[in-house]
């Protein structure tokens, strides 16, 4: 006789855990992004020394403002008769810009940099693949380091709010000096948009930058940059036209046409006002720049498949 078993039957109405199959298939895609933070701290120290400087000029321009009596700070731009807080607009511009090109040297050194250091040999060793590799990097030029900007202004326009409050106070002057025509939350809002529409936007740069970084053996920002350059040269020359370079301006700056309405949106007193994500999403430009950004992609997971240490 067999004895009898202690095991109970599984129930077939039992639900089988499909929660570690799914961890398991990204739990690869979330370690390669926390690596790429933790190996890559200008991704957000770039940003944090611009703020500093920008916080640094604020409150000498405020210190200076609250000196003569009744001045506010809420400047004009010139030809717009409409009061917008100019600080806060230039520190969210120069933010912006710093993102942009941190964003840009990353993805030119994401690739190259293993390939160069020979860091390429133990991460090949671990069960992650070139694809995952390459998405995760993008991941970070795209998403994580947009957030990171984003967390940043809004931490510097607090700063600034505080400081410059602090400032009117202590001289006497009063708050009623410290005019702000558009609130902050509105400005924040338009601001997360915006950035979430470059991303989309610039998807097929990023793409381009990565591909050259798996390709180059050296000199990678002029085989990312000489190509471009060679061929508005060369149009020019030929046709004397400068179609190239106007459709590369237009890849660099023109979705915040398609975004907002306008090339200007932080020179408008609601911003929100000027939103057109429809016009954006219903753009062609945008999805032939995402499926050639995909192309880009998987191109340069293909060359860092078979590209060996320089």
């Amino acid at each position: 006789m067999n004895p009898p078993s202690n095991v109970a039957p599984e129930s077939p109405l039992e639900p089988r855990p499909s929660a570690p199959a799914a961890s398991a298939r990204t739990r690869p895609f979330y370690w390669s992004v926390r690596r790429e933070l933790w190996e890559n701290r200008f991704l957000y120290l770039a940003p944090l020394v611009v703020a500093a400087v920008v916080l640094i000029g604020f409150a000498v321009n405020v210190i200076h403002s609250a000196g003569r009596a009744g001045t506010p700070l809420a400047l004009h731009l010139p030809n717009d008769p409409t009061p917008i807080e100019q600080p806060y607009a230039i520190a969210a511009v120069l933010l912006i810009l710093a993102g942009l090109l941190t964003g840009g040297f990353y993805c030119l050194d994401a690739l190259y940099g293993e390939r160069r250091d020979r860091s390429i040999l133990f991460w090949r060793s671990l069960p992650v693949s070139d694809l995952t590799t390459v998405l995760s990097k993008a991941s970070v030029a795209l998403v994580v380091l947009p957030l990171i900007t984003f967390a940043i202004v809004v931490a510097t326009h607090l700063a600034m709010l505080l400081l410059h409050t602090a400032v009117l106070l202590a001289s006497g002057t009063g708050l009623a000096a410290l005019r702000i025509h558009t609130p902050l939350a509105e400005l924040w809002v338009a601001l997360l948009y915006g950035l979430a529409a470059l991303a989309l936007w610039h998807a097929p740069l990023c793409g381009w930058l990565l591909l050259v970084s798996a390709w180059a053996r050296r000199a990678v920002f002029l085989w990312a940059s000489v190509p471009p350059l060679a061929i508005c040269i060369t149009e020019k020359v030929a046709f004397n036209t400068s179609q190239f370079a106007l459709f590369l301006g237009y890849r660099f700056w023109g979705g915040f046409a398609r975004a907002f309405g306008t090339a200007r949106p932080c020179c408008v007193p609601h911003p929100l006002a000027t939103l057109t994500p429809g016009n954006l999403l219903s753009t062609p430009d945008l999805w032939i720049g995402l499926a050639v950004a995909a192309i880009f992609l998987a191109a340069a997971a293909r060359m860092r498949r078979y590209r060996g240490p320089i």
